[in-house]
């Protein structure tokens, strides 16, 4: 089995989700993780909080630094994820698809093999 990571997009500037259309949405995505859980795909998931909340480490010339994240300059930033265990890519594409149906545009990567031995 790989593990693939699915991580859920927020783009800065866009309008916000309602309160109602917040609450569809963390409910759509407790009964995908159920749904998961079930499969036996799950293996780890979480929301993050938004990238104002992020430090950045930076270890150059044997000095550490930190500062305000987030890391990148970016529109973009990941908003959740889900480490999830598939025979495949088309078996993660086909619970990206699930997931990006209840929470917004959903990046599927597959782990370096290296890391899973």
């Amino acid at each position: 089995m790989k593990q693939y990571l699915l991580s859920v997009h927020f783009v800065e500037g866009a309008p916000a989700p309602s309160d109602d259309e917040m609450q569809t949405m963390f409910a759509e995505t407790g009964r995908i993780n159920d749904e998961m859980q079930a499969a036996g795909a799950w293996v780890f998931g979480g929301g993050l909080l938004s990238p104002d909340s992020a430090t950045v480490v930076r270890v150059e010339s044997g000095a550490t630094t930190m500062s305000d994240g987030p890391f990148a300059e970016t529109k973009e930033h990941i908003a959740g994820f889900w480490v999830i265990r598939c025979e495949d890519l088309d078996q993660a594409l086909a619970w990206a698809e699930k997931c990006a149906a209840a929470c917004g545009p959903v990046e599927v990567r597959p782990f370096d093999d290296l890391s899973q031995a």
